[in-house]
């Protein structure tokens, strides 16, 4: 399955319903953070629980420093009594990996390109373009390249047979289905060479009926896309096309995403490892958790420089970041209500138990003077009973 391809076409459909593909990456990016709201609820719990038992953890891993396979045995018997998992709340971080590569490899596509490579976005230029990118203009005819570029096909080609024209023929593997003939010099004619039977037809239509085809070539450095005509000599498939010299092109539009992504970042850290009111972590614990808070934004961001990333991506992770914020605001929030009425409750369970002490030991003291009393009823008519005797 083409998932690359499937995700370029939800896309398309969202941004139909959107009416611009930037907003259709944000409504993207909406959807997939509510179906991942109960998961995040389930991460902010374990990353809660976890700064509960931290103390006692640091007092099994003191205790049995010396022996680490005992120390790993009462630590996994104290998750098994907590009911703890601790990679809990790294599951909702694996289920979002998917999704990104996803995203990247479909906004870095050719397919993206041909649909909306050139769309612009607020103060994005490109949604398709990367900090750095080498500049090639679609559609002229003339590659610009550089000596280590490669190329690829679209997966269908227009065919011209000589009783008619086929729309759409598929090419199998088009990622290998054409090489560069001679050596790749810039401002030199590129000759591209295809093998005819790369294209799905009958034995008969490649070779009685074909006369030509049509084939869009991608540059897969630069993602500049060229129809060219390719002609049949024996069982290939040959075309040609100009080139000129790719000049490195900086967007500094994708910078300033860059940037915004490592605040949003740093702040969507900052809330999540946020304790609860109740929650006494130990200080070394919190030292680096917020070191770790401050240092994975600055790391992340510094490789997106050096990475090609491209806006649309930066835009997805972002938007992903604020409703991170939200989310765990809104959750702690929330947590902080149960343990506030899980404190209550605990509160009101120990009065009640003071209660029910101290009534039972008034009636205990009762009871205790009513057996005195009756002892000296019973002693006074003894005394009776005796005077009579004597009597």
């Amino acid at each position: 399955m083409d998932f690359t391809g499937l995700t370029v076409q939800v896309l398309k459909s969202l941004a139909d319903i959107a009416g611009s593909w930037g907003l259709a990456i944000i409504l993207l990016t909406v959807i997939v953070r509510v179906v991942m709201w109960p998961l995040g609820v389930s991460q902010q719990r374990s990353m809660r629980k976890m700064q509960q038992l931290s103390p006692k953890l640091k007092e099994i891993q003191n205790r049995y420093k010396n022996n680490p396979q005992m120390m790993q045995q009462k630590m996994a018997e104290f998750y098994k009594e907590h009911s703890f998992n601790p990679f809990g709340g790294c599951f909702p971080l694996l289920i979002q990996m998917p999704i990104f590569i996803l995203l990247y490899t479909a906004l870095m596509s050719s397919q993206f390109t041909q649909l909306a490579g050139d769309s612009s976005f607020l103060f994005i230029k490109r949604l398709d373009a990367p900090l750095k990118s080498h500049a090639g203009k679609p559609g002229d005819q003339v590659f610009g390249v550089s000596e280590t570029d490669n190329f690829s096909v679209e997966k269908t080609a227009k065919v011209y047979l000589k009783n008619g024209k086929i729309e759409e023929v598929k090419i199998s593997n088009p990622k290998d289905a054409v090489e560069v003939q001679g050596s790749l010099v810039p401002g030199e004619p590129v000759d591209f060479k295809m093998d005819l039977y790369d294209l799905d037809l009958s034995l008969q239509e490649l070779d009685e009926e074909f006369e030509k085809a049509e084939i869009t070539v991608i540059n897969n450095s630069t993602k500049e896309l060229e129809e060219l005509t390719f002609e049949k000599k024996g069982a290939f498939l040959f075309a040609q096309a100009k080139t000129d010299r790719s000049e490195t092109v900086f967007h500094p539009d994708v910078l300033v995403l860059i940037l915004i992504f490592g605040a949003t970042m740093f702040f969507a850290q900052k809330v999540m490892t946020m304790t609860g009111k109740t929650t006494v972590i130990d200080p070394q614990q919190k030292a680096m958790q917020e070191s770790m808070a401050k240092i994975m934004p600055i790391m992340i961001t510094g490789m997106f420089i050096f990475f090609p990333i491209p806006a649309g991506v930066l835009l997805y992770l972002i938007v992903s970041n604020v409703i991170q914020v939200i989310q765990s605001v809104s959750i702690n929030k929330m947590l902080d209500r149960e343990e506030d009425e899980a404190k209550k409750n605990k509160e009101q369970i120990i009065d009640v138990q003071a209660k029910e002490k101290e009534l039972g030991g008034t009636e205990d003291s009762s009871n205790a003077s009513e057996d005195s009393g009756n002892k000296k009823q019973k002693g006074s008519f003894s005394g009776q009973k005796n005077k009579k005797s004597k009597w």
